[in-house]
């Protein structure tokens, strides 16, 4: 935090596809040593991808998916007395988004030995199914949460 003023917050301007802030924010996150148009080609061609595999629009299988990932509840630790509990607290929009992106990009990237649009593709197409590494870490959050739940009169 800064030790002047509030820190204003950006607007990242939407994509040219679906012109949707979202997909641009994925895209901003997906993109490796400010390679936009190599990070564009990805996400659009698994798009395209996994909207063929499920048989519905590309912009729908990215909502899905999204909604599918996004956790609701997670856990912060908390340090009451000389013990550290594990509190569980509800998620801001921006921060659910953030975390939902995270992880999709994170278990894309570690599915090896095919190319970067197909791993995308699978994972996105798992995720838009309920299926996939990115929709049980969320699970395991809000089961943590759940397991922490005796704690939640520590939430601040």
């Amino acid at each position: 935090m800064p030790r002047k003023g509030q820190v204003k917050l950006r607007i990242t301007p939407p994509d040219a596809v679906f012109s949707s802030a979202s997909v641009a924010k994925f895209i901003n996150c997906l993109m490796l040593d400010g390679k936009k148009s190599v990070a564009e080609g990805i996400m659009y061609g698994a798009l395209e991808l996994a909207a063929n595999r499920l048989n519905i629009e590309p912009i729908e299988v990215y909502e899905k998916a999204m909604n599918n990932v996004r956790p609701q509840i997670e856990v912060r630790p908390r340090r009451v007395g000389g013990a550290t509990y594990q509190v569980p607290v509800e998620i801001r929009a921006e921060r659910a988004q953030a975390l939902a992106i995270r992880w999709i990009i994170q278990y894309s990237r570690s599915r090896k030995g095919i190319p970067m649009v197909e791993r995308l593709a699978r994972e996105l197409a798992d995720a838009c199914r309920g299926e996939g590494g990115s929709v049980k870490k969320r699970e395991d959050t809000h089961r943590m949460a759940e397991a922490n739940k005796a704690f939640a009169h520590y939430r601040w």
